[in-house]
């Protein structure tokens, strides 16, 4: 067995296939590519189609390019490939030298299409787009409500000669006819039952300046007909793509062998589907503009910019992706297990801190006055390097409103009159009483007493004590601003809606909670923006752009609560 077959124990469909085509002599390499449109921000579905991509390519030691599939003008930016390009890299992978465009084979494309004009394998049609839309036909139920397709007609232009159709092709090039009077298409069949095989069309006439190219073109090549003879260009062997592309696979394949290109061979997997989330940029897009969220960056979004605004490690994503495998049919990936491969990374790397969400305040009435002690903490139980920090305690402290209850309910262990808790790192103190306030009838102020020999939370007699919570001085207190965000559908599957209803129906009125007087341990404040933390009891949060030197703010990025890992071990105690 050589070394390049000891290294695969091929987990999926697709290796399957690439180690196949190699052991053949069908490809002596492995090429892939990764071609994202430039018309809006990658989403973690495309980080699906790129995880496999590069991983491909990487498991077999091959190449993969970046190409931006950038031959729509109307909706692509340069703004948009300098953020593929920023997300990509953050996630882990990298192109080199071999980032690509589209664009970059106009001319290309053009000659190419001339060779088949020349071979009477494509026609300068005069026919509009919903004249060819009629023509081509469409699939319609037989009389027991089997679908079926009846043949298409051909266009009254479909015979022309060849010299015409390369004349016309020309002068459409040159610019002598307007925006939509005529496009250039294959001559494939009118009667194939796939509809796209239907004479699809190959360039259309949009008067639009390209990011890239300017004014130099006024046609444009349509996705059918560039992306095969892309692929072709470049020598990628495997061309990579979500299941929705398997009907496209024959106008794919017809393509490169009429033109006589570089065989590349088109391979399906299906699409993350994931639950509580919408992976379509054209419904992200609804969202951005209808300003149900704050931009494509909004950490609710599915987007890799959201979900690093959020505090998502890139190596969480790729654990994630990694997990979730290749297949080739649909289905629905709980978003639970995201959250779970998230926690798991950032449980063996973030910092610890404390801080209050919604404070009230602590009195220690038997402190010493004006004391403040510095205590020991944890930067990280799980990294021994990451060593030790000083906290302040005093006598005046902050805990979280809901550590507290005036008549606990079962099972409370928290604080409430009359019985102790351990202050994390601190004391062991007993609740003796609280204020409320005259106006809200609020809890204003709880009353303890500590025991200064139980300082490390322990007790030198040994007692039960069976409530811990988390505090801070103060006195020394950063205040700062939280971001609760939840998930942003309630519905598991949010395009699924009752008629007369839509997807933005099933939008969560819980996504966001805002937390505005929020008090963490004076450490925070050195904490750099996009650095995620864990909030000791509280989850783990990000500290945001928006933050100021007067505030900060901290988006919560996943909460401590792992119910993906308790549902795996019941799977696993029950097989």
């Amino acid at each position: 067995m050589s070394e390049s077959d000891e290294k695969t124990e091929y987990l999926d469909f697709i290796r399957e296939a690439v180690a196949e085509d190699l052991r053949i002599g069908r490809f002596k390499e492995v090429h892939t590519r990764f071609p994202p449109e430039p018309n809006g921000w990658l989403h973690i579905g495309h980080a699906k189609a790129l995880f496999i991509d590069f991983g491909v390519a990487q498991d077999f030691g091959g190449k993969c390019n970046l190409r931006m599939d950038d031959t729509n003008p109307e909706k692509e930016d340069m703004e948009y490939v300098e953020a593929l390009q920023k997300d990509i890299k953050w996630l882990g992978f990298d192109w080199e030298d071999r980032l690509f465009f589209a664009s970059d084979y106009y001319e290309t494309l053009y000659e190419l299409a001339c060779k088949l004009i020349r071979k009477g394998l494509a026609y300068v049609d005069d026919l509009d787009e919903e004249q060819i839309k009629e023509y081509r036909g469409t699939n319609v139920p037989d009389k027991n409500n089997i679908t079926y397709t009846p043949p298409g007609r051909d266009s009254p232009w479909r015979d022309r000669a060849i010299e015409e159709n390369l004349d016309l092709f020309e002068r459409m090039r040159a610019g002598e006819f307007p925006d939509g009077a005529k496009t250039l298409r294959a001559k494939i069949d009118m009667a194939h039952p796939n509809l796209l095989m239907r004479d699809p069309v190959m360039y259309r006439i949009r008067r639009e300046p390209h990011y890239r190219t300017g004014d130099r073109w006024c046609i444009y090549p349509m996705y059918d007909f560039a992306h095969p003879l892309s692929d072709a260009t470049e020598g990628v062997t495997h061309s990579l793509c979500s299941l929705e592309y398997e009907i496209h696979r024959p106008l794919y394949d017809w393509f490169v062998r009429n033109a006589e290109v570089f065989p590349s061979r088109q391979i399906e997997f299906a699409r993350l589907n994931l639950s509580h989330t919408v992976l379509s940029k054209r419904w992200l897009l609804r969202l951005v503009r209808e300003k149900r969220v704050s931009g494509w960056d909004d950490p609710r979004m599915p987007t890799i910019a959201g979900m690093r605004r959020r505090g998502y490690s890139a190596a969480g994503i790729r654990d994630f992706l990694g997990r979730i495998g290749i297949a080739k049919t649909d289905s629905m990936v709980d978003i639970q297990l995201l959250e779970h491969c998230i926690r798991e990374d950032l449980n063996a790397h973030a910092r610890r801190y404390m801080a209050v969400l919604n404070p009230v305040k602590l009195v220690i009435e038997n402190w010493p006055e004006d004391q403040v002690e510095w205590l020991d903490a944890v930067n990280n139980p799980e990294d021994p390097a990451a060593g030790m920090r000083k906290v302040p305690f005093s006598g005046t402290l902050y805990i979280d409103r809901d550590d507290f209850r005036e008549v606990p309910p079962p099972k409370y262990y928290r604080l409430y009159p009359g019985n102790q808790v351990r202050l994390r790192y601190g004391y062991i103190v007993t609740c003796t009483g609280y204020e409320k306030d005259p106006e809200s009838g609020e809890v204003a102020l709880i009353k303890c007493s500590y025991d200064p020999a139980t300082r490390g939370g322990d007790a030198p007699d040994n007692r039960k004590v069976k409530g811990t919570i988390h505090w801070v001085s103060a006195e020394h207190a950063v205040p700062f601003t939280g971001r609760l965000y939840d998930h942003l559908f309630e519905a598991e599957r949010p395009m699924e809606v009752p008629e007369g209803k839509t997807f933005l129906d099933n939008l969560s009125a819980h996504s966001l909670t805002v937390e505005q007087d929020a008090k963490a341990e004076p450490a925070v404040a050195d904490i750099a923006a996009g650095t995620t933390v864990q909030f000791e009891r509280m989850g783990y949060f990000c500290k945001d752009p928006d933050s100021t030197v007067q505030r900060a703010v901290f988006n919560r990025t996943v909460t401590l609560k792992d119910t993906w890992a308790k549902l795996e071990k019941r799977l696993q105690d029950q097989a």
